[in-house]
């Protein structure tokens, strides 16, 4: 009897998995690059970092003024965790709906928070930048009601918030 060939020697001691197991493995490998960013045209793990820091500070901001003191530092946030991501029109502009989790802390915190989100994002004009965006009322117009927004623009590519 001839010795097998090397691949399937290791393929028996288990060093390599099994042939649909090798196809899964490599499927994975291909695809899990293109959903981390959540594909072209999509925000990247940067964006929702800016936006969702963008966002805990115009509400601390919000609840300092209310209490007349002074906002805290810059949140730190982390880890973000998208779950649900809804195109919609926001204003005349392409935009998104994303939900899903994430953890912050304030500054000089030491507790970090896991918390679920929801923001919206609008798409820039020539489509390289981002602006988080905020509903803000509604107007009437003949029988029905167009939402407002307010946006806040995002740094660009590259660029970091704070730095």
């Amino acid at each position: 009897m001839l010795p097998a060939p090397p691949i399937a020697r290791a393929h028996r001691r288990g060093w390599l998995p099994s042939p649909p197991g090798l196809f899964l493995a490599l499927l994975l490998a291909l695809l899990l690059p293109l959903s981390a960013c959540g594909g072209p045209g999509q925000p990247g793990q940067g964006v929702l970092l800016d936006a969702l820091a963008l966002q805990i500070q115009l509400t601390q901001a919000s609840i300092a003024q209310a209490l007349e003191l002074e906002p805290p530092g810059l949140p730190q946030v982390s880890r973000v965790r998208v779950e649900e991501q809804t195109a919609m029109a926001i204003g005349p502009a392409k935009g998104l709906r994303i939900t899903g989790r994430f953890d912050w802390r304030l500054s000089g915190d030491p507790i970090r928070v896991d918390s679920p989100f929801e923001i919206y994002l609008q798409r820039g004009e020539r489509e390289q930048s981002w602006r988080l965006a905020q509903p803000s009322g509604s107007t009437s117009v003949g029988a029905g009601a167009v939402q407002e927004w307010t946006t806040y623009p995002l740094p660009l590519p590259g660029e970091r918030q704070g730095a």
